[in-house]
C-alpha cells in the first residue's frame, strides 16, 4: 500500500466515522518524518478516541499496524503509521495547535470524492 493509498484510506474512515474538517496535506517535500498528515476535528474527548480506535482497528484489517500511538489521554491524539501521521483533536485543542497554518507551505490534497458533504 502506498502512502497516498494509506493516507486515502485513513481519510474514508475517519469520514465514515463523522469526523469534522478532514483535511490531507502531502508533506513529503518538506520532511523526513512523513508524506501526509491527515488532520480531523472529533466533536469531544469521546468522538476523538473513538475515531483514533476506528482508525486502529480498519487500518489493522488491511494489514497496516500503527508504529506509535501518542495522546490518548488529551485533546489530540496522533496516530504515527510511518509515513502518514494522523492528528485527531478537539476543536479548541486543533485551533490552538493549528497545524494547518504551520504546514501551510505544504500541498493540499483533494479529497472530495472521499469526504461526504454534510
Amino acid at each position: 500500500m502506498t502512502s497516498l493509498e494509506k493516507a486515502r484510506s485513513i481519510v474514508k474512515i475517519l469520514d465514515q466515522k463523522k469526523a469534522a474538517d478532514i483535511t490531507l496535506i502531502e508533506t513529503k517535500e518538506l520532511t523526513i518524518v512523513s508524506d501526509y498528515f491527515v488532520i480531523a476535528s472529533g466533536t469531544s474527548g469521546t468522538h476523538v478516541k473513538s475515531l483514533a480506535d476506528e482508525v486502529e482497528d480498519e487500518m489493522s484489517k488491511l494489514g497496516v499496524e500503527p508504529d506509535h500511538i501518542e495522546g490518548r489521554a488529551t485533546g489530540w491524539i496522533l496516530l504515527d503509521y510511518g509515513s502518514v501521521l494522523v492528528h485527531i483533536f478537539q476543536p479548541d485543542t486543533r485551533e490552538y495547535y493549528n497545524l494547518e497554518r504551520l504546514w501551510s507551505d505544504a500541498d493540499k490534497v483533494d479529497i472530495s470524492d472521499i469526504v461526504t458533504e454534510d
